[in-house]
């Protein structure tokens, strides 16, 4: 064990002993329920976790130039044990994304966070104690923390601090690509700081005027425009300057979503938790090679492959942004307009991560900033089929568990493994089943002249059955209803 190590599991020690009674006195419940309520607890398996990231010698030596070292804090105010580990460790996850190391994951047992300091100013003290032990340049904490709450924590800890909502603002920023993703990002950033805009140092938010020999003195009087003054105005700027630009991208992307509407081929949407396996799903589906990584949003900008179902139809598959709990409202208010394909699409396929210890917290989560995305569209939510992804990973108990959940509540879930294909297939008849279901089932017969007609019902339809007569083609067939009203002069009987 190192120095560093002794010195921080002493600090942990000292942060349990502070509430504990003294010697040859009967320890009351109330003493006992303050001590495990007030008491800094360590993650289980939180200090394994960076021997673990320095094993390899070429990420230790790439870690040298880029990383930032990190704590993370978190408030356990509901739920279970095993839910505060794994939000934090998820935080863990989001700044693993990010290009930080973690050195340790602690979290208090709390009512409610503090209003001045999240955790309170006893175990800010002990904070800084293991901050300056460990050698941490950030405490992250998993909340969002109010700008008064910022300004008191950094004062106090001397070192960098910020919340979930900064953190998951930053990896969108590092891993937006297109235009648009870009703007997005920033126009979120901006929408964030113009709140938390201060001046890093006292002469940075004072006005040159008063009395004389304050603040220049002869001269110098007068009113004049403060730090943040300044600062707010460019933010107010530079975000105005964002949403003409995105207004502008609006209506292409209105121009190709109304180009897609027209087309007959039916549109389906991939949404989900991030890292839940969408991407993997689309390339499971068609082979198209999109962006696969490891990582809590590798995909940020939207992707748009056309698969062919077993049946022959073809389909347009659309990947969207992944969501997180608690995502900043700033992020759902930027993305909305890409988050409008969902909407917009004849079916739903909300993927999760049968792999996570908490599904059913993933899928409440989704639904929340769906929900919020359609009612503010004025449109109804597509109908759904759940997908559960990573079963080859997945606890079997934990499946249990959602297979339960999904027969009690009568939604369709199909199980799948994206890595190894298991339950593709079925996917993909439920898919053919349900647009079977929205779609007109009529006999056509088509002149031998309308070559034309017969090679788009095959494209865009499910071929029955098909006989050559004297007055041309009779096919029976399932065609999308607007195909169907289109040739209405060919269907028979």
């Amino acid at each position: 064990m190192t120095p560093e190590q002794r010195t921080h599991d002493e600090l942990l020690r000292q942060a349990f002993r502070h509430n504990e009674p003294q010697p040859g006195a009967e320890p009351t419940v109330g003493a006992l329920d303050l001590a495990e309520r007030n008491s800094f607890r360590s993650v289980t398996g939180a200090t394994e976790l960076r021997s673990e990231e320095q094993a390899d010698g070429y990420e230790v030596e790439y870690r040298k130039l880029r990383i930032e070292q990190v704590l993370l804090v978190g408030a356990w105010t509901e739920g279970t044990v095993a839910e505060i580990e794994a939000s934090m460790w998820e935080l863990a996850a989001l700044a693993k994304t990010a290009g930080a190391e973690v050195l340790d994951m602690l979290y208090q047992k709390r009512d409610k966070p503090d209003p001045g300091t999240y955790i309170g100013s006893g175990k800010v003290a002990e904070l800084r104690d293991i901050a300056q032990a460990t050698g941490a340049d950030t405490v992250i904490f998993d909340g969002e923390l109010s700008p008064s709450q910022m300004i008191a924590l950094e004062e106090a800890l001397k070192i960098k601090v910020i919340d979930r909502t900064m953190l998951i603002l930053d990896i969108f920023a590092q891993h937006a690509k297109s235009r648009e993703g870009k703007a997005q990002v920033s126009l979120a950033q901006m929408e964030y700081l113009y709140s938390r805009t201060r001046g890093w140092g006292g002469n940075l938010s004072r006005q040159a005027g008063g009395r004389a020999g304050s603040n220049g003195g002869v001269g110098l009087r007068g009113p004049g425009e403060t730090r943040i003054e300044a600062d707010r105005r460019r933010l107010r700027t530079e975000m105005a300057k964002l949403r003409h630009q995105l207004r502008d991208m609006t209506t292409a992307r209105e121009v190709k979503r109304a180009q897609r509407q027209r087309s007959t081929i039916p549109k389906i949407a991939i949404a989900g938790y991030t890292n839940a396996g969408k991407s993997s799903l689309i390339n499971a589906m068609t082979g198209a090679g999109v962006l696969v990584e490891d990582a809590l949003f590798a995909t940020l900008d939207p992707s748009t492959r056309r698969a062919k179902l077993a049946d022959g139809r073809n389909v347009v598959l659309t990947d969207t942004v992944g969501f997180v709990r608690h995502l900043p409202t700033q992020l759902v208010e930027a993305f909305k307009s890409t988050l409008e394909e969902v909407s917009g699409a004849d079916l739903l396929l909300h993927v999760v991560d049968g792999s996570d210890a908490f599904p059913l917290k993933q899928i409440e989560a989704v639904n929340e900033v769906l929900a919020e995305v359609t009612r503010d569209s004025g449109e109804d939510m597509p109908p759904e089929i759940v997908v559960v992804n990573k079963i080859d990973e997945a606890d079997p108990l934990v499946l249990a568990e959602l297979r339960h959940a999904f027969e009690k509540t009568g939604r369709t879930a199909v199980f799948v493994s994206a890595l190894t294909g298991e339950g593709i297939e079925e996917l993909e008849v439920r898919i053919e089943q349900h647009l079977n279901s929205i779609d007109a089932h009529v006999t056509m017969v088509v002149p031998y002249t309308r070559g034309d007609v017969v090679s788009r019902v095959h494209d865009e339809g499910t071929v029955r059955s098909e006989e050559y007569e004297e007055a041309g083609t009779r096919i029976d067939v399932r065609l999308p209803r607007v195909l169907a009203e289109q040739y209405a002069e060919f269907v028979v009987g």
